[in-house]
Formats: structure tokens, C-alpha cells, sequence
């Protein structure tokens, strides 16, 4: 039994003994210990706006709210804006053309209504003549004072009652056809009222426009060079103004040149039928002179 004992206290103390060597094993080895600082620290440097410290400091709210505003860039271009903050000359320029191009509809829906009306009663006057034998039967038939035709029969019989008692034939019809020269030109006057103001506009309204553009271009690039940009946000509003003035020229004239070309067919077809009137008129005359001087024959035969 001593022995069992002896053996015991062998074995507490070889664990006794081994156990330090186990926990040194077990645990991880200390980092070294640091130096102690040195009492006088130096004195730390000044935060500046541009150090990193100042830049950790300051937060994404600070940050955003320092930063400068950016311009957009966005502009009104409605033709109503674009009209508004164009130059002095750029709007003298397009309140020109646009009262050019209200003169071109003024004068086109007059002279629609004005051709449309006079032939409709030229036409209808030459139906009423159609069956007439002479010149008075003529002018009884018409009744009506106010056209061409109307004006030509006056001057034959009025040329006829002033050559009374001349018996020379060619005379008389010489001087009626001078008679009815001067109304059918004083007709062709009249209907060609307003027509050059529609070839003035429709020739002069697109360089008008493309002088405004060129003005307005012009201040473009001064203002480009004052504010020493090319930023397309920019100078596109002042270059846009200025092309106003083409678009507004090309509005007045186009119309103007098709208004004029139309109305230049519609004239012609008009002082052809003046010219049908012009020949009834005239053989209505030759009609009554020849009657005149067989009445005259049949009365130097009775005798």
C-alpha cells in the first residue's frame, strides 16, 4: 500500500510540474509592450479647408450644399419667347414680314372674291347679248350698268349717234375699237390691283428674313465673345431667335408667290372674256352701221 501511495505522489507531482509548461503552450505570446510617449507632444498642425482632415470632417450635406449652383441650361424657346428676347432690328425685322404676309391673305381673299364675282357677271351679261340684233336691243337686254360689257356698248353707241351723217365706215369702227382699247386696259388695271404688292413680298421676304438672321447670328457671337463661352445651352437660344427671321420670311413669302401665280391665271382667263366682250361689242356695231346704210339704199332705191 505505501508503494500505491509513493506511486500516487509521483504522478501529483510530475502534473504539478508539467502544468505551467502546458498553460505557456496554450497561450498565444503577448505583444511587445510600447514605449511610453514622451510627455511633450508636439503641437498638432492647423486644420486647413484643403487638409484631408478638414475634408473627413466635413459631411456629404455640408458638401453638396457648398457647391456652387450649375445652370440647367433650359430655355423657353417658344416663337412667342424667342420673339421676346430677340434684338430691336430682329423684331422690327419679323413685325414687317408677319404684316407682309397679312397684307398677302388680305389681298388674296380680295381678289378672289373680286375675279370670281366679275367674271360670273361678265359671263352672265354675254349670255344675255347672245341673241341681241344691235346695239340698242343689246344694252335693253343687259340692263345691268356696272360691268365691262355694259361700258363697251355706251362707247359704241355713243361713237355711232357722234359720227351721224359720215358715211365712211372704217372711220367709225377705227374709233370705236380705240374706244374699247382704253376700257379693256382700264379693266386689266383694276383687276391687277394688288397683285405687284404680292410680288414685292413674295420676291423680297426671304432675303428681309435672312437679314434679320444675319443680325441676329451677329449678336450672337458678341454676346459668345463677352461671356467667353461656347457652351451650346448658351448661344443656341440667340442663334434660334435669329432663324425666327427666315421661318417668318419663308411664311410670307411662299404664300405670296403661290397667292400671285394663281391669281396671274385666273386674271388672264378674266381679260379673255373681256376680250369676247370687246368683240361682241364691236360686231354689234358693224351690225348697225351696215343696217344703217341699207336702210339708206333701200330709201335712195324707193325714190
Amino acid at each position: 500500500m505505501f508503494r500505491n501511495v509513493l506511486k500516487l505522489l509521483a504522478v501529483l507531482a510530475t502534473v504539478w510540474f508539467a502544468s505551467p509548461l502546458i498553460a505557456q503552450q496554450a497561450t498565444p505570446p503577448a505583444a511587445p509592450a510600447t514605449t511610453a510617449a514622451p510627455s511633450t507632444a508636439a503641437p498638432a498642425p492647423p486644420v486647413t479647408a484643403n487638409s484631408p482632415a478638414a475634408s473627413a470632417l466635413t459631411s456629404p450635406a455640408a458638401a453638396a450644399a457648398a457647391k456652387p449652383p450649375v445652370a440647367t441650361g433650359e430655355h423657353d424657346l417658344s416663337p412667342w419667347a424667342m420673339f421676346m428676347g430677340a434684338d430691336i432690328i430682329v423684331k422690327a425685322v419679323m413685325v414687317g414680314l408677319a404684316l407682309a404676309s397679312v397684307l398677302t391673305w388680305t389681298v388674296g381673299i380680295f381678289k378672289f372674291m373680286e375675279l370670281t364675282y366679275s367674271t360670273n357677271r361678265l359671263k352672265n351679261a354675254l349670255r344675255k347679248i347672245g341673241e341681241a340684233r344691235s346695239l340698242a336691243e343689246a344694252q335693253l337686254a343687259l340692263g345691268d350698268k356696272g360691268t365691262v360689257l355694259s361700258r363697251l356698248l355706251a362707247a359704241a353707241l355713243r361713237e355711232g349717234k357722234m359720227s351721224a351723217g359720215i358715211s365712211s365706215d372704217e372711220g367709225i369702227k377705227e374709233r370705236a375699237a380705240s374706244s374699247f382699247g382704253e376700257i379693256v386696259r382700264a379693266e386689266g388695271r383694276k383687276v391687277r390691283t394688288g397683285m405687284g404688292a404680292l410680288a414685292t413680298i413674295g420676291a423680297i421676304s426671304p432675303f428681309v428674313g435672312l437679314f434679320g438672321t444675319v443680325w441676329g447670328i451677329m449678336n450672337s457671337f458678341i454676346g459668345i465673345s463677352k461671356s467667353q463661352t461656347t457652351n451650346l445651352a448658351v448661344v443656341a437660344p440667340g442663334i434660334a431667335e435669329a432663324l425666327l427671321a427666315t421661318a417668318i420670311g419663308l411664311v410670307a413669302a411662299i404664300p405670296a408667290v403661290i397667292i400671285y401665280n394663281h391669281f396671274a391665271r385666273v386674271t388672264k382667263n378674266y381679260m379673255e372674256i373681256v376680250g369676247r366682250a370687246q368683240g361682241a361689242s364691236a360686231r354689234l356695231l358693224s351690225r348697225d352701221l351696215d343696217r344703217t346704210h341699207s336702210s339708206a339704199h333701200m330709201r335712195a332705191a324707193a325714190e
